[in-house]
């Protein structure tokens, strides 16, 4: 961006190209872009996010239900006992075979997996399900999706920001490709013998 602390220089400078004052043009123009454009689709693209988001987030929060789980044994230990789910993938968890009641009042068993370190006959624990008992992952929450819709935004801002400078990159590539087949010309024209004593130049 350098090119546009020199707009305001070159307007009468006599040694200005017009390629010169091309690439200032068009570094002002990119910077424009990327401050007012960039900002407003980051804004579009979180905001239809969050919407989407935040519908999923009552959907999941309307079609699950905690239920109370209790541990009819416990199972061998497995490599999954670190809950996938948990924010630090350390929280332990413990592969139980427990019954519990589905929200429609139908009876469920089955092996699952139960946030106890040492769960014992007869432990009770806390399990996700749908209305007929299936077991179901914890439904998302309204802080998360907005975290992920606010990550959303500031990606697409920055990726319009991005693709801009990337634009304006070329454009000034192919000014000065065309500045450097102008030169080729220029000594073309000048012939091979240009600077050479007694060819008039």
């Amino acid at each position: 961006m350098r090119a546009i602390s020199g707009l305001w220089r070159w307007r009468h400078n006599p040694l200005r190209r017009g390629t010169d004052l091309a690439e200032a043009w068009v570094g002002l123009l990119a910077l424009l872009l990327i401050l007012v454009v960039g900002p407003v689709i980051g804004s579009v693209i979180g905001g239809v996010t969050q919407d989407a988001l935040q519908r999923s987030v009552r959907e999941q929060q309307e079609s699950r239900r905690l239920v109370t789980a209790t541990v009819i044994r416990k199972l061998d230990r497995s490599p999954l006992d670190a809950d996938p789910e948990a924010a630090s993938g350390r929280d332990v968890r413990s592969r139980v075979v427990a019954d519990w009641t589905a929200p429609d009042g139908t009876p469920h068993k089955g092996t699952v997996m139960a946030a106890l370190q040492t769960p014992h006959r007869g432990d009770h624990f806390s399990l996700w399900t749908d209305h007929h008992g299936r077991i179901a992952a914890r439904p998302l929450d309204s802080a998360t999706a907005t975290t992920h819709a606010v990550l959303a935004g500031t990606g697409a801002a920055l990726l319009t920001a991005g693709l801009i400078e990337g634009g304006r990159r070329l454009a000034v590539w192919r000014m000065v490709r065309r500045r450097y087949a102008r030169w080729d010309q220029a000594w073309d024209r000048a012939g091979p013998d240009w600077g050479r004593t007694g060819t008039g130049s």
